[in-house]
């Protein structure tokens, strides 16, 4: 019987979250294919992006349409149309954000991190769940992996 394929999350966050390849590295443990590939550009890829295309004369719009934007774009948008899962790890931006709404638009499960119990939000009502410590998201993807080996199974 042949080995199931392994679900693939994407790991939702800020490149100044700290915390992300800690994140990867236990959900990869329990045999997921994590995409955070997105990280190493460093918490201050955007600033310089944004930097870069001032010193060329160009407004944020200009900028939205040059290559480096659209290279990273295309990057990110192939990884998220190729995950299974999404997961969001607060804090996060509008990016962030965006990427979660757009996963759940597809019909994907997403799932929320979050970073403070003391800031609540209604319209994280649209995640699949919404969890307060990595232990209680942990339970939610075993779950699914036991789902996916028992659907081999069959």
């Amino acid at each position: 019987m042949a080995k199931p394929a392994k679900k693939k999350v994407y790991l939702i966050g800020s490149l100044r979250n700290p915390n992300i390849p800690k994140i990867a590295k236990k959900i990869r443990k329990l045999g997921f294919d994590v995409f955070d590939d997105w990280y190493p550009a460093g918490p201050k890829a955007d600033d310089h992006w944004r930097d870069y295309e001032k010193a060329k004369g160009h407004n944020y719009e200009e900028a939205l349409m040059g290559y480096a934007a659209c290279h990273v774009y295309e990057f990110d948008k192939k990884h998220l149309d190729e995950c299974d899962i999404g997961i969001l790890c607060m804090p996060a931006g509008r990016s962030g954000h965006l990427e979660a709404g757009y996963l759940r638009g597809m019909g994907k499960k997403v799932y929320i991190l979050r970073d403070d119990p003391e800031r609540w939000d209604v319209m994280y009502k649209f995640a699949h769940g919404v969890f307060d410590n990595f232990e209680k998201l942990e339970k939610e993807l075993k779950k699914i992996k036991k789902q996916v080996e028992y659907k081999k199974l069959e």
